[in-house]
């Protein structure tokens, strides 16, 4: 029956072959997870919400306490003076530490704030 499944794919031409050097194992090793349209959020230590959006976010095996972001945007909600403060923030990339809870945002970062502050820079850490 084997045979029989092998020499019918030889005869139909349907017998894909991958070889192994087609294949992209750096690829494969360095990421553990990739997510498209990842969202994430939740409230920082004094109890605002925020909320996270990246289009690309994957997980590598060295470091499995950062996850990467490409593509970030988010809402950040603050006190200052007993006013609620909404900060909208973009960037090229960022780095979310599980563990220590910091956003670092990389490149082209554009905080644009509910009271009028904004900030331009190429690179942010937030503590959440």
């Amino acid at each position: 029956m084997v045979a029989a499944l092998i020499a019918g794919s030889l005869f139909t031409r349907q017998l894909l072959w991958t070889p192994i050097s087609a294949i992209n194992m750096t690829d494969i090793v360095s990421n553990q997870f990739k997510m498209s349209n990842a969202s994430f959020a939740g409230t920082d230590t004094n109890g605002e919400p925020f909320k996270i959006h990246a289009a690309t976010g994957r997980q590598e095996y060295g470091q499995p306490d950062i996850i990467f972001l490409d593509t970030v945007s988010g809402v950040i909600n603050r006190q200052s003076d007993g006013a609620r403060i909404t900060d909208n923030i973009v960037a090229d990339s960022g780095e979310y530490n599980r563990r220590t809870k910091t956003i670092t945002l990389i490149g082209n970062v554009r905080v644009d704030s509910s009271n009028g502050d904004k900030i331009r820079t190429q690179e942010l850490v937030i503590r959440l």
